[in-house]
């Protein structure tokens, strides 16, 4: 029912020190109501008629970056720094772009984990021939999560917290369970607004909460759903995405426990009805992979129904 590239690396490029940033979310109504059957709707679209109406300004999806790289040091003497604002550990990895009479103290590409809410020191930069002129571009990229971890829990509670819904598309789903973040993932159909529950204890890593647009659009969609990003003390993750608008109730840094209500259910991004989509991944080196999963006594098959216990 929906498709998440949930862990992609991010590539960013960085020239003498000036980040190449992308421009800022536009800014859009929000027209929430309540439709004929009594269901909630958020659209961008004024409905029109006389139904009382919520109107809201928005700008979805505008944050900072969680990981960035600074130059510290001195414009002679760089020192390349990673900050990291995510409540989780990232894998970064730096490699030249093009260079000029310029050498690093560790050799290109090179890979680094970086702690959490730290900044990190990755190399110092400098001029191979000194009384020469010198420039250099580099590429970076991050992932979530540390590599290597070993996975030490097969299975998982009900990511709900009471009820039994259906599993609409499972293990290597044909409609959009196809790439390594999402081929151990799990879509449970069930309505906008059923309560969430932390299948796993773990830290909040990440959570995204202001979208509220839903659909089939690839290339709209993709990125704008709701989830929560929790750790784990393994250091797999576990995902919950396409939540309803400003329904996460936990915050970034928090701890969880099994069982604890985390949000709510929607169908925000790209998706082609109500559901959870739900995934445990670990980080195999720049490279997010979901894992196959069961959830306590039961086999997360399409079309076999899952309860809260």
């Amino acid at each position: 029912m929906g498709f998440e590239s949930w862990g992609k690396p991010t590539i960013f490029l960085l020239l003498l020190g000036l980040f190449l940033v992308p421009g800022s979310a536009r800014a859009e109504k929000l027209y929430k109501y309540r439709d004929e059957t009594g269901r909630l709707v958020f659209t961008d679209k004024s409905p029109g008629g006389t139904k009382p109406v919520e109107v809201r300004q928005i700008n979805p999806g505008q944050a900072k970056r969680k990981v960035s790289l600074v130059h510290r040091g001195t414009k002679e003497r760089p020192v390349v720094m990673a900050v990291n604002d995510y409540d989780g550990p990232v894998e970064l990895q730096i490699t030249w772009a093009e260079q000029k009479n310029v050498q690093s103290s560790v050799a290109f590409p090179a890979r680094f984990v970086v702690p959490p809410r730290q900044e990190t020191e990755l190399t110092r930069l400098a001029p191979v021939q000194e009384d020469q002129s010198w420039s250099y571009r580099y590429q970076w990229t991050w992932v979530p999560g540390s590599p290597g971890v070993a996975p030490s829990q097969p299975a998982y509670a009900a990511p709900f917290c009471r009820g039994s819904f259906p599993v609409s598309q499972g293990f290597n789903g044909s409609f959009s369970h196809q790439n390594p973040e999402s081929r151990y993932a799990v879509d449970i159909a069930m309505p906008v607004g059923t309560p969430l529950c932390a299948a796993r204890g773990g830290v909040v890593m990440e959570v995204a909460n202001d979208y509220y647009a839903g659909g089939t659009d690839r290339a709209e969609l993709m990125e704008r759903a709701n989830f929560i990003r929790i750790l784990h003390e393994d250091g797999t993750m576990a995902i919950y995405a396409h939540l309803m608008l400003e329904s996460v109730q936990v915050l970034p840094g928090q701890k969880v426990s099994t069982g604890q209500a985390i949000g709510f259910s929607g169908d925000t991004g790209f998706s082609s009805g109500p559901h959870l989509h739900f995934a445990i991944q670990q980080n195999l080196g720049m490279a997010i992979s979901s894992i196959p999963f069961t959830f306590f006594h039961e086999e997360p098959l399409a079309g076999r129904l899952i309860s809260a216990r």
